[in-house]
């Protein structure tokens, strides 16, 4: 199992250069978290609408297994990723309304 920290950083450093490309404004030597989970978002689509392509070709026999399983091994690790990121989030935020006003 990935673990979230991890599967965030990893995927921070595989979108740094789209990063740096988006609009909107960046902290001095930081990320824009929007920017990333915008990114992150719009992979996971495209990773499974890919995914969901290449079965309904091997359906119509058109595709190869391993094409197929490929693309479902990549939906879902974009998946897994967008969840670690989420579960480290709402693990933040209920750490901040844990704090003493």
């Amino acid at each position: 199992m990935i673990s979230p920290l991890a599967a965030a950083k990893a995927y921070a450093a595989a979108q740094n250069s789209a990063l740096k490309a988006a609009s909107g404004p960046q902290e001095a030597g930081g990320l824009d978290f929007g920017a990333m989970v915008n990114s992150a978002m719009t992979d996971l689509t495209a990773t499974t609408k890919k995914a969901e392509t290449q079965i309904a070709a091997q359906v119509a026999g058109k595709a190869e297994l391993i094409d197929v399983v490929t693309a479902i091994s990549a939906a879902e690790a974009s998946l897994e990723t967008v969840i670690a990121v989420r579960d480290q989030v709402i693990n933040a935020y209920q750490e901040i309304m844990r704090m003493p006003i």
